[in-house]
């Protein structure tokens, strides 16, 4: 086998996965003179499922960096003409109990909104190279050959042979299995359904405001409403459900009319709301332990939900993804650029973004431990509803939206260059 890969003499990438995370890594690597890549995507072709997704400011940054903001323009997504971040409400009532909002340092084009996935999906492929993007492989082996590489092989017969794999695979991931096959993920329990309704016909329900809301219910349900364009509001439910050994993470149709009386203690916008609603689509949330490391082998690096395996924390996957992205092109240029390793950028890489998902978990078990003294000590429902908002509204909890990764990695940069001179 071969000593440790010189990233300067060129090495060869494989993104598996086609979602913000491959896509944004893809445009990244792109910049790289040193890199050839090859994205593999199992779908026939690069699509998203879901409906709505957050964008922050952290992640208005990252995609202005990418170039990908210039093909966002103002109808393609909702931004709150008041400025406020999200508003909460009793969902029994509907009731306000709370409204947050952004930072005030935060610049008007780079304030929250809500966006059709797909629009984002769309907006990072139009910077991709397409010449290296081979939709239709799904990928079921990965092995180490004596050469220290790793040979993908697909389930078409075609094979690859890379010096590093980028696991962009989501929850489900299946680098992650190579990389770490004790670990798995499951069902934490909690349900998500999702559907997206007409913004026409939204306009007719009254106590139903053009805002970003969550309506909280008790024992940790609520309902998500807000509009993604001038065409479709989104409509995303959390409801705690019994594991009936048929829980995927994956989209599964299922029936409105037992959807919509999961819900039927819920004031009556929300009830007009949800006969608005003819699809709805279920989404079980996993998840597993935090995990130690993002690298393996020297040769492969998870990003994205790969590396975070979470449903649904803080609406900021994209976000994550991205910063992952960024995070990992900037530790290869900065092995280039000083005769450093792969195994070294990989690394630095994972200093930076395990850091960052160890501060993420930390902030998940502090919210769910708050929330467990708010179930164990209300009063009333009134008192369970509004401890809930309180919990995940408090503004400790946003950091995540204004992480500065650019300053996060040049730190790291700094730590590993005083301890060379040191050395």
């Amino acid at each position: 086998m071969e000593g440790p890969k010189k990233i300067e003499a060129g090495i060869k990438i494989a993104i598996i996965g086609g979602g913000p995370a491959g896509l944004s890594a893809a445009i990244e690597l792109a910049r790289l003179p040193f890199v050839e890549w090859t994205l593999y995507e199992q779908k026939p072709s690069i699509s998203e499922i879901g409906t709505g997704i957050a964008l922050q400011r952290n992640t208005w940054r990252l995609l202005e960096k990418l170039g990908v903001s210039q093909h966002l323009k103002a109808g393609d997504f909702f931004r709150p003409k008041d400025g406020h971040d999200t508003q909460y409400r009793d969902g029994r009532t509907g009731v306000v109990v709370k409204q947050t909002y952004p930072l005030p340092n935060v610049a008007p084009h780079q304030a929250p909104c809500r966006i059709h996935r797909g629009r984002l999906q769309k907006a990072l492929l139009k910077n991709v190279d397409q010449r290296r993007v081979q939709p239709g492989k799904k990928l079921v082996k990965v092995e180490r050959v004596d050469s220290g590489r790793l040979r993908l092989v697909f389930s078409c017969g075609s094979l690859d042979e890379v010096d590093l794999i980028i696991g962009a695979d989501g929850i489900r991931s299946t680098i992650r299995t190579f990389a770490f096959p004790e670990y798995s993920v499951s069902y934490s329990g909690m349900t998500a359904y999702r559907a997206v309704v007409r913004a026409a016909d939204v306009r007719q329900i009254n106590g139903l405001s053009k805002a970003i809301v969550f309506w909280y219910g008790t024992d940790g349900k609520w309902i998500y409403t807000s509009p993604l364009d001038n065409g479709d509001w989104e409509i995303t439910c959390r409801i705690r459900e019994p594991d009936d050994n048929d829980r995927t993470s994956w989209g599964k149709e299922v029936n409105v009319a037992k959807f919509v009386e999961t819900f039927y203690e819920y004031c009556e916008p929300i009830q007009q709301l949800l006969s608005l609603v003819t699809r709805v689509k279920r989404f079980d949330y996993f998840g597993g332990p935090r995990l130690q490391t993002v690298i393996n082998h020297s040769s492969v690096a998870l990003i994205g939900d790969a590396s975070h395996p979470l449903s649904g924390a803080f609406g900021a996957g994209a976000a994550f993804a991205i910063e992952d992205s960024h995070v990992l092109a900037g530790a290869l240029r900065w092995a280039a650029s000083s005769s450093h390793s792969l195994t070294e950028a990989l690394q630095l890489f994972d200093k930076v973004r395990s850091s960052h998902y160890r501060k993420l978990y930390e902030t998940l078990d502090e919210i769910a431990s708050a929330h467990q003294k708010t179930f164990r000590h209300s009063a009333s429902a009134e008192e369970e509803i509004a401890g809930q908002i309180e919990n995940v509204s408090l503004s400790k909890h946003t950091w995540m939206f204004y992480h500065e990764v650019s300053q996060a990695s040049a730190s790291v940069v700094q730590v590993e260059t005083d301890q060379a001179n040191v050395g």
